[in-house]
C-alpha cells in the first residue's frame, strides 16, 4: 500500500512539474489559433472557438519576418560551426595531452562560461562601431562564439575522456597521424556529444536577444527575438501576431530535442560515471 502511494505521489510531482514547464507553450499555440477579438476577450476562453489560422499568414505578410528567420538561420549556424570545430580540437587537446595548468584552464572555461553577457555589451558596442561592422551578423557571430565556445570545450572534453585510450592506439598503428585520428576515429565516435554541444549552441545564440537589440537596428540585420520585440505598436500589442510568430519559432526547436533526446542525455552524461 505503501508503495503505491510512493508511486502515486512519484506521478503527482512529474505531472505538475510537465504541466507547469508546458503551460506558457500550450498557451502560446491556443492564443495564436484564437480569433482577435476572442484574444482580447476577458475572462479569457481556455480553447479557441475556431481555428484561425491568419494570425500565421499576418506573421509573414510584409516579409520581414522571413528576413529574420533567415539572420537567425545564419547567425546560429555559423556560430554553432565554428564553435564545434574549435571546440573538438580544444576539447581533444585537453582531454588529451598532459601539460601544466590544465586545471587552471578547465577553471578559467567553466568560468568564462557563466560570465555575464550584459558586461561586455558597452565595450564591444565601442570597438565593433570603430571597426565598421556594426548591424552585421559579424557583430553577433564574435560574440556568440565568445560565449558558446567555452561550454563547447567543457562538454566535448568531458566525452573524450570517455573514448578508450586503446582506440586511439590502434588506430596510430595502422598508420593514422593525429589529424586524421581525429576526423576518421574520435569525431565519429563523440557523435552524441557533439550533437549535444550543437544543438545547445544553436539554440542559444537562436534565442540570444539582448547583444541582437544592441547591435543591430535595422529590419535587414534583426534576429527572430529582437523582430518578435519589435510587433507592438505605440497603441497596441498584437498579442495574437505574436503568439502565432512564437510559435513558428519555438516548435522546431522543441520537435528537434523531442527527436533526438537521446543523444542529447547521452551527451550530457558523458563523463558523469567514471569507472
Amino acid at each position: 500500500m505503501r508503495s503505491h502511494i510512493k508511486l502515486f505521489l512519484y506521478y503527482l510531482v512529474v505531472s505538475i512539474i510537465v504541466i507547469y514547464c508546458v503551460f506558457p507553450f500550450l498557451w502560446q499555440i491556443i492564443t495564436a489559433l484564437k480569433t482577435p477579438e476572442q484574444v482580447f476577450k476577458m475572462p479569457p476562453d481556455w480553447l479557441p472557438e475556431k481555428f484561425y489560422l491568419n494570425n500565421f499568414h499576418e506573421v509573414f505578410k510584409t516579409g520581414k519576418f522571413v528576413a529574420y528567420l533567415r539572420n537567425s538561420l545564419i547567425v546560429s549556424s555559423v556560430t554553432t560551426i565554428i564553435c564545434i570545430i574549435f571546440g573538438s580540437l580544444g576539447g581533444y587537446a585537453i582531454s588529451r595531452f598532459k601539460f601544466a595548468g590544465k586545471g587552471i584552464i578547465l577553471s578559467s572555461i567553466l568560468a568564462i562560461s557563466i560570465f555575464p553577457q550584459i558586461i561586455v555589451i558597452g565595450p564591444l558596442f565601442l570597438f565593433f562601431s570603430r571597426i565598421g561592422i556594426l548591424n552585421t551578423h559579424l557583430s553577433l557571430i564574435i560574440p556568440y562564439v565568445a560565449f558558446n565556445l567555452p561550454l563547447t570545450i567543457w562538454i566535448l572534453t568531458n566525452f573524450y575522456k570517455d573514448i578508450p585510450i586503446e582506440l586511439e592506439e590502434a588506430a596510430k598503428v595502422d598508420g593514422c597521424n593525429l589529424l586524421q585520428l581525429l576526423i576518421k576515429i574520435i569525431l565519429p565516435v563523440s557523435a552524441p556529444g557533439i550533437f549535444t554541444a550543437s544543438m545547445l549552441i544553436f539554440i542559444n545564440a537562436w534565442n540570444e536577444f539582448i547583444l541582437a537589440l544592441t547591435f543591430t537596428y535595422n529590419e535587414a540585420s534583426r534576429t527572430v527575438p529582437v523582430g518578435i520585440a519589435m510587433f507592438p505598436g505605440l497603441h497596441f500589442v498584437p498579442w495574437d501576431t505574436i503568439a502565432a510568430a512564437s510559435v513558428i519559432v519555438t516548435l522546431p526547436l522543441v520537435l528537434m530535442v523531442l527527436i533526438f533526446q537521446n543523444k542529447v542525455i547521452a551527451g550530457l552524461t558523458a563523463g558523469s560515471v567514471k569507472g
